[in-house]
């Protein structure tokens, strides 16, 4: 069995031990997963950990995209690279079965203490959700994947035009089976999106691949929706960067960096 039909993107079968649905399935080539949702996966491992404080929160993911995540049972083992009293390191990585490790993280987890300090952060700067209308993913030659279990919106371009644009996107499935989704699952499942909703080049003429993924944030999030104020730069040797400011309805919440690999199709 190499798929699950559960109405999420993973379906949990032991500790460690995931079934990916077609929802995980990215744009590109039908046999393998969207980054946004083995990335989601990765954090749920970290904040899963045996061990784990409950006064430790993610402020950094920094992700090695080895190869295309395949959709087929994978399998979770997280390990702390350093353990401290305010600051904590710890590393997860996916491997599907019988296979070579396709996915890594490394997260950065900081101590908090709430009302400790004073708060500064911008109030909200982009549109709200609910005043922006959705628009159509670029086509896709199948029926079920990333594109119909995420909802988004643009505020301001669209995958059918080039250059910077601002989406909001929404969940429409959890992330396993069963379970309740949490606000960090939210953010990662549509941050490797920026690169996608950004293009700066034709789908149809050039690649444009992200070997990484950064997330930073400097808040927890809050409610459904995150927004991805994208845009996406490239040098002609090659090498090219999308980086999106991070928002949910209450204002910024943080950061995402993709490094792209990019060359002409054929």
């Amino acid at each position: 069995m190499a798929m699950s039909q559960a109405e999420a993107f993973y379906e949990r079968v032991a500790d460690g031990r995931f079934l990916p649905t077609g929802y995980t399935r990215g744009p590109w080539d039908a046999g393998s997963q969207h980054a946004g949702p083995p990335a989601a996966l990765l954090a749920l491992a970290v904040g899963e950990r045996p061990g784990g404080r409950p006064d430790m929160r993610v402020a950094r993911l920094t992700y090695e995209i080895m190869r295309p995540v395949p959709i087929r049972p994978l399998t979770v083992a997280t390990r702390v690279l350093r353990a401290g009293r305010s600051v904590e390191l710890v590393e997860a990585a996916l491997a599907p079965d019988g296979g070579q490790e396709v996915m890594r993280a490394t997260a950065l987890l900081m101590r908090t203490a709430p009302d400790s300090v004073p708060q500064v952060s911008p109030g909200r700067q982009v549109p709200d959700p609910g005043a922006v209308t959705p628009k159509a993913f670029f086509p896709i030659p199948w029926d079920q994947g990333y594109h119909t279990a995420m909802d988004i919106r643009f505020a301001a371009g669209s995958f059918l035009e080039p250059g910077p644009a601002t989406a909001w996107m929404r969940m429409r499935v959890p992330l396993v089976a069963g379970e309740e989704i949490t606000p960090l699952s939210r953010v990662l499942a549509a941050a490797d999106s920026g690169n996608g909703v950004s293009a700066a080049l034709d789908f149809h003429r050039y690649v444009f691949v992200n070997a990484d993924l950064t997330v930073s944030l400097h808040r927890h999030p809050e409610g459904e929706w995150v927004c991805l104020d994208a845009r996406t730069m490239v040098d002609g040797a090659g090498i090219g960067l999308a980086e999106s400011a991070l928002h949910d309805e209450k204002g910024p919440l943080g950061r995402s960096i993709q490094s792209l690999y990019v060359a002409a199709r054929g």
